[in-house]
């Protein structure tokens, strides 16, 4: 991704006077939750991903524009939610403030496409990370555990597991591993390019079902409250990672020493409690593969 060049030490020492000028009262203290870079902290190696885009001062992050408690517009207009708050934490640890922050929607199919092309420089979008996508896109995390469960409306008494689905029509979407896995335990997929876009079927009975990670099938019961329940345990295990560049090991590992640093520092935890925390109880976030 072709990027304008903004010599690292100017950036660092613009970046310091924004600090100052931001506080109030002569207090240089970052925000709760989040941690401000030091001059020191920004100097990455000649020719790395974090040393482009922190001279450059900008970041393009891929994430969810209709997934509530996760990645979702806001009246604003920018997405709000858990994944976007991650996509934060990393830029701001590249000095990158969140103005500087261009937001592109990235749906289940496009994520790989979008990577691989450089249309965006990672990607936080309830990404599941699994062997047949590190073929082609490398993951840092998990940050996140999730995993696939039902979705079906408030009176539906029929429904309870996996096994009620088998031979039934589900709405799921293209390109995502829960589609993939309703195709395994025998369900009907009946596929679109959103979650949002399963609800009408899902209210006129075009479908008895929608299935997908729990967390996101929260944050739409959440969203049309009295409508819609989860119910059932969640079926598989699906870790949440970042995505990067195949061969991008560098970023990939610096991506997850951000992540333990947030684990550690609190910002994760205060990430999760501002977003995903007003509807689900908050765990303790995995350890990152550094495979």
């Amino acid at each position: 991704m072709k990027r304008m060049r903004t010599p690292l030490v100017a950036l660092a020492a613009a970046g310091a006077l924004l600090l100052g000028g931001c506080a109030g009262g002569g207090d240089d203290e970052p925000m709760e939750g989040t941690a401000a870079p030091s001059a020191e902290e920004m100097m990455f190696e000649n020719g790395t991903t974090m040393a482009e885009l922190s001279e450059a001062g900008a970041i393009t992050i891929g994430t969810k524009f209709d997934q509530p408690l996760f990645g979702l517009i806001g009246p604003s207009g920018v997405p709000e939610g858990f994944d976007v708050e991650i996509g934060k934490i990393i830029a701001s640890k590249l000095g990158i403030a969140e103005e500087d922050i261009e937001w592109v929607e990235t749906v289940s199919a496009n994520r790989e496409p979008f990577i691989e092309n450089g249309q965006v420089d990672l990607v936080v979008a309830t990404y599941t990370i699994n062997d047949e996508r590190k073929e082609v896109v490398s993951f840092a995390g998990p940050y996140y555990m999730a995993g696939q469960s039902i979705l079906v409306l408030a009176d539906n008494e029929d429904i309870m597991s996996e096994d009620d689905l088998v031979g039934e029509p589900v709405c799921s979407v293209t390109g995502s591993t829960p589609a993939a896995m309703l195709e395994e335990i025998g369900a009907e997929p009946v596929l679109t390019d959103t979650y949002s876009n399963c609800l009408e079927p899902l209210r006129n009975g075009s479908v008895v079902a929608v299935s997908t990670d729990n967390v996101i099938l929260a944050g739409l019961a959440a969203q049309n409250e009295g409508e819609f329940k989860v119910v059932g345990e969640p079926f598989t295990d699906e870790p949440y990672g970042i995505g990067v560049a195949l061969d991008d090991t560098d970023f990939r590992m610096w991506i997850n020493d951000v992540l333990e640093e947030s684990y550690a520092d609190g910002s994760y935890e205060a990430a999760w409690n501002e977003t995903a925390g007003t509807v689900l109880p908050y765990v303790e976030p995995p350890t990152p593969d550094r495979y």
